[in-house]
């Protein structure tokens, strides 16, 4: 039998344009879908922005770096306890026990993403002891700790913590 005689019994498959015009089609566009996709996420999820202005910024770090190496120095650290919707934060020193602050703001920050972020200032139940209720979602979280004693900031301590249901 030839060659001939077998392509035109319509038997065997023969690869047309249209087929490759089908192939190009579903190959690209599966890449700009995918593309489409992830440019819409980026866009859409976090931002990076970790400063509104990177100049000013960079001004202040200095200052802000001699203001940690004095905090850290002081030795007053927080110890962050949460239960369920009761948050209790501790404000001490190691050898002089509980430190009394005017005020203690938490500031919840998600690792990515800024949605779900608060800020709480808790209530002051005894010297150096600080509560209130709120409820923490599951998941990562960044703590940042400032507490003031007359007008002067006494502690700063970022820390992350993980929550679990």
């Amino acid at each position: 039998m030839s060659r001939n005689a077998s392509l035109s019994n319509g038997k065997g498959f023969v690869f047309t344009g249209w087929h490759m015009i089908g192939v190009m089609v579903l190959f690209f566009g599966t890449i700009i879908s995918v593309n489409v996709y992830m440019a819409y996420n980026a866009v859409t999820s976090w931002s990076g922005l970790v400063a509104q202005n990177t100049y000013v910024a960079s001004q202040q770090f200095n200052g802000k770096a001699a203001e940690a190496r004095a905090l850290a120095a002081s030795g007053v650290v927080g110890t962050l306890l949460i239960d369920g919707s009761d948050i209790r934060f501790e404000i001490s020193h190691p050898d002089d026990g509980l430190v009394a602050a005017d005020e203690l703001v938490l500031a919840f920050k998600r690792p990515v993403g800024e949605h779900q972020d608060f800020e709480l200032d808790l209530v002051p139940v005894s010297q150096g002891v600080f509560t209130t209720q709120h409820e923490v979602l599951p998941g990562e979280w960044i703590v940042d700790a400032s507490a003031t004693r007359d007008g002067k900031r006494i502690l700063h301590q970022v820390e992350r913590i993980s929550v679990r249901r």
